[in-house]
């Protein structure tokens, strides 16, 4: 598993640059207003959108279940725990094919738990339409 932080920016172009300079990464996926980062050190999925109006940086916090053994176990611990406020399979968002269980804590901040299915779906069904990651 490792956390994944996910911003808003204004630039997308800007940050890329800015991220790929601060993490001595190059993106792990780049799309129009989308950029995903999968650093090494420290273990983290960084995800940017270019949301010139977004009120809030911070668009929400994720944990990758890397491990595909672990999503039914997660989703039974937060279940048990009354924590899952949606959950999606298969779903397509952020450029990837997902299962994932979100959950918000008391102040409203968003939390995905999520496991990548396929990490390059066709582009034709890729967000066709979607918000992603809302």
């Amino acid at each position: 598993m490792r956390l994944q932080l996910a911003l808003n920016v204004t630039n997308i172009d800007r940050a890329v640059d800015y991220y790929s300079r601060l993490f001595d990464t190059a993106p792990h996926k780049r799309r129009p207003g989308y950029a995903n980062f999968a650093i090494a050190e420290p273990p983290l999925k960084l995800v940017l959108f270019e949301t010139q109006d977004a009120t809030e940086r911070l668009n929400h916090i994720g944990v990758e279940i890397t491990d595909p053994t672990e999503m039914a176990p997660t989703r039974s611990r937060l279940g048990r725990a009354g924590l899952i406020s949606s959950t999606e399979e298969a779903t397509t968002c952020c450029h990837a094919t997902q299962d994932k269980l979100w959950s918000d804590e008391p102040d409203g901040l968003s939390w995905e738990w999520y496991h990548i299915t396929d990490d390059q779906p066709d582009a034709a069904s890729d967000m066709s339409g979607k918000t992603c990651c809302v």
